[in-house]
């Protein structure tokens, strides 16, 4: 066993959210590619769990979902007082039961009711409501002074108004779900905390507790108001959707109002704005992006290998199995490490630097198999067509200011990105 343990030193990092914010993260994922790329974290107060460093293994465990499960076992990284509070509140490892925790065949009878809604042919036709949210956004950056933080004065908005507007969410509450999504995927990072305190563990799952049951209220009023006054958005879908012949329970509702609401927005800010900060630190990227926009599509696409701002998400073996040449036992807690496989030495020459000319680019961002992110293409279009209406206008741009990083060991990115920018 001893060498499959982890050092304590990067056994504990991985549970550090403050090192998800830090260079320290993607240094402990280079020592576990280089010398334990499939190992066992021992961290007080969790379960042991195995750490998935290596791009190929984590295609492997990805595409084989009926081996490697996501509904068994916590599907996001939690401490064993966390998943006890969990269970005893909703008898399951989740507090939010949605897609990602969901295996076959109950996930593709779910997944199947909104897929049409985000295939490429379907997300074509909303190109110009798209559009015209993007040009507003451009509008806005444009009346800047000159200096902003992109992150909240750009980022984060554009895709929350695009997400919500197919969702159904009137504009007033689009604040509310995005304090919502802060506190539900932030819920490490001191700048989200509904207690700003030292969180006990009682208390930091008493907060998401508290996150997860404002979703719940609010979603099922917006259910209750579509069952009776249908509209052409995702929120009638799912609160007239039947599975099985009947109505989908609160509990998958909430779950997947809270995934279409949170997900499909936050991910999407965290790679806009690692685009932009690409712009700010590279020198020439600006002028030949602007120069030639059929570039954008490579730029965006390596800002989401860059950022990777869905970090981990866990998996459980069904039976014995083999990884790598090792046994992991029918029960074991895995850890598939999306950002070190976005950086795997072997996959991505000069992985850590940002580089738009990669072809192909064998980002594993969105996941793969069959929980590949439903919303990937509506991703990459909301991001293409931002930075195609706003590259023209931009001239030059900066740091204006140290970037900084959400501390969080789920979804993470930058949360203050200061610029200075000169426009065309």
């Amino acid at each position: 066993m001893s060498e499959l343990r982890l050092p304590e030193s990067i056994a504990t990092t991985l549970v550090n959210p403050t090192a998800y914010a830090s260079d320290e993260l993607f240094d402990a994922y280079r020592w576990m590619r280089a010398n334990n790329p499939l190992g066992v974290a021992e961290v007080e107060g969790f379960d042991p769990f195995w750490v998935v460093t290596k791009h190929a293994d984590i295609l492997e465990v990805s595409k084989n979902n009926a081996l490697y499960s996501s509904g068994v076992r916590a599907t996001t990284l939690t401490n064993q007082a966390g998943e006890a509070r969990a269970r005893a509140i909703t008898g399951t490892p989740h507090l939010v039961k949605s897609l990602v925790q969901m295996d076959e065949p109950e996930h593709m009878k779910y997944r199947l009711l909104t897929q049409a809604w985000f295939m490429p042919a379907s997300i074509k036709k909303r190109e110009a409501d798209v559009r015209a949210l993007a040009q507003e956004a451009v509008t806005q950056f444009a009346a800047l002074p000159g200096a902003c933080d992109f992150v909240n004065d750009v980022a984060l908005h554009y895709p929350l108004r695009v997400v919500m507007k197919i969702l159904g969410v009137p504009q007033e509450d689009y604040p509310r779900m995005l304090r919502l999504t802060q506190e539900l995927f932030g819920a490490q990072d001191p700048d989200t905390q509904r207690f700003q305190e030292a969180l006990t563990v009682d208390q930091y799952m008493q907060m998401l507790l508290a996150v997860v049951q404002d979703f719940s209220a609010y979603f099922e009023a917006i259910s209750a108001d579509r069952r009776a006054n249908p509209r052409d958005d995702l929120a009638t879908l799912i609160a007239t959707a039947q599975i099985d012949g009947a109505p989908m329970g609160q509990f998958e509702a909430t779950g997947y109002y809270t995934i279409v609401a949170t997900a499909g927005h936050d991910t999407t800010s965290s790679s806009t704005a690692g685009a932009m900060w690409a712009l700010a630190t590279q020198p020439g990227l600006l002028e030949r992006v602007r120069g030639d926009l059929s570039l954008v599509p490579a730029l965006i696409e390596e800002a989401i290998r860059w950022t990777t701002p869905v970090k981990t998400f866990m998996r459980s073996p069904t039976e014995d199995t083999e990884l790598r040449g090792r046994k992991i036992a029918k029960g074991d807690w895995m850890m598939l490490c999306y950002a070190s496989g976005n950086r795997d030495e072997e996959v991505f020459a000069n992985a850590d630097t940002f580089d738009i000319d990669r072809t192909p680019n064998r980002q594993l961002a969105f996941g793969f198999g069959a929980h590949l992110c439903l919303g990937q293409h509506l991703a990459r279009m909301e991001m293409r067509i931002l930075f195609e209406e706003l590259l023209p206008r931009l001239k030059s741009v900066s740091l204006d200011g140290e970037p900084r990083y959400t501390e969080s060991w789920f979804v993470n990115g930058l949360k203050k990105l200061p610029i200075k920018f000169e426009l065309a």
